[in-house]
């Protein structure tokens, strides 16, 4: 990917994070941001907006960087195992265990006495429609072959880079960063051929104007 072409990427993901959580931050913590709408201080709404934006960014910069981290992991991997077949089976395998520890371990860790298991679960299955619906539409914009692997960026690697906050079990915070890691997630897996065709597309011009201005020069007698 040329420069250009990728300070477009990361920009487009920065402000999408921001957008969405300067958005859903208002819903999700509604009870807490309700009186600055039934008393209309512009004020604190406008603040507070900015403040949800720049929670945004941040996690919109986790996202990328677990972005590029999965890009080296699934080239490692393919490098390791040397099969398609083999390393999408060991993704599989990673995707259900990490499932399973996001129910389990925050489970033991934070139900209380006589709290059911459901939302735990729940929450794991979320990510999981979330998780397949992209990867599905990865799988049809490319090919067949790359669906194992969306599914595991959107699984294992979303989980990862919201572990944080897991670890806080903060519900408020928990669907206020959520939302931008997953957005972030779904569209740079999504948008990323485009940003390398351009960039292509960039490299073939620049070839052209060089092949034309070599083509063009005198010739010394």
């Amino acid at each position: 990917m040329t420069i250009r072409n990728w300070l477009r990427f990361f920009f487009s993901t920065l402000f999408l994070g921001g957008i969405i959580t300067g958005i859903f931050g208002f819903l999700i913590r509604w009870s807490e941001f309700q009186p600055y709408f039934t008393e209309m201080n512009i004020g604190a709404i406008f603040s507070t907006f900015i403040w949800l934006v720049g929670v945004g960014f941040t996690f919109s910069v986790v996202s990328q960087v677990g972005f590029f981290a999965y890009l080296f992991i699934h080239q490692f991997g393919l490098g390791i195992f040397r099969s398609i077949s083999l390393w999408n089976a060991v993704q599989i395998v990673l995707i259900i265990i990490v499932l399973f520890d996001l129910v389990y371990l925050r489970f033991q860790s934070f139900a209380g006495k006589g709290e059911s298991i459901l939302p735990y679960i729940g929450l794991a299955i979320f990510i999981l429609i979330v998780g397949l619906v992209t990867a599905f539409f990865k799988a049809k914009a490319t090919s067949r072959t790359t669906f194992v692997s969306a599914l595991f960026f959107m699984v294992v690697i979303t989980i990862l880079e919201w572990l944080p906050v897991l670890k806080a079990n903060d519900e408020g915070w928990l669907f206020l960063v959520i939302f931008p890691l997953i957005s972030c997630n779904i569209y740079q897996l999504l948008v990323l051929p485009k940003y390398n065709r351009l960039s292509e597309e960039d490299r073939a011009r620049r070839l052209e104007a060089k092949k034309n201005m070599s083509g063009n020069k005198p010739v010394k007698s």
